[in-house]
């Protein structure tokens, strides 16, 4: 890993700042990202018989924004999303996605999910859903300059997760340890410590991660 905040870049590229994003696809006709969030957080917690209050006391997150969350009368962030997710114990594409029967052997650009959060800009693109036999997916992320999310400590099954950076540079504290990363840096860490993803030099950060089951 190198251990300075200073992007290096293998060919010349337009910087993320100034890039235009893709708009978000993960809307059903008649429905917006809002509302596929509330109907999944709801399930989720009603699949695992908890109350509001047992889910505000887990995600640290109050019943109130719960309610609002749920009711798709608020629009959350990628940290709320991390807590609520914690609190359930389940990968945060699970609140972000719908539930498929099937698979597609095939996932073409325009077909993969995208959320932005309404505060700090941080992009996400499931690239290749969670598969039901390995538990492996595959996201994209994308941070603007000086853009930082971050999530508390898993509580249910944990899982791995490997960050390969494409662009910009990235500081990923995990725990108590603390990584800075360049393109073409690779770096293996779980959900059982809290995380924190921020980008760092003069532009934003780009990268890929793949998540499995430990």
């Amino acid at each position: 890993m190198r251990n300075d905040s200073s992007p290096s870049h293998s060919r010349p590229s337009r910087s993320l700042a100034s890039r235009s994003l893709p708009p978000p696809v993960a809307e059903a006709p008649g429905e917006n990202i809002d509302t596929l969030i509330a109907s999944r957080l709801l399930a989720l917690r009603q699949a695992q018989e908890l109350s509001l209050s047992e889910l505000a006391e887990r995600s640290g997150v109050s019943k109130a924004m719960i309610s609002k969350v749920e009711r798709a009368q608020s629009s959350p962030t990628a940290v709320l999303l991390g807590r609520l997710a914690a609190g359930l114990g389940v990968p945060l594409a699970q609140l972000l996605t719908e539930e498929k029967t099937q698979p597609q052997r095939l996932r073409p650009r325009a077909a993969q999910e995208v959320w932005r959060d309404p505060e700090a800009g941080y992009l996400r693109r499931q690239v290749a859903e969670r598969q039901a036999g390995s538990g492996v997916e595959l996201v994209e992320v994308e941070l603007p300059r000086s853009a930082q999310v971050g999530y508390p400590r898993w509580s249910g099954k944990p899982y791995r997760q490997c960050l390969w950076m494409l662009e910009g540079a990235l500081r990923v504290d995990y725990g108590d340890e603390r990584f800075e990363l360049a393109p073409g840096d690779c770096l293996d860490f779980g959900v059982d410590r809290p995380l924190v993803f921020k980008a760092l030099g003069r532009t934003g950060c780009r990268y890929l991660l793949v998540a499995s089951p430990e």
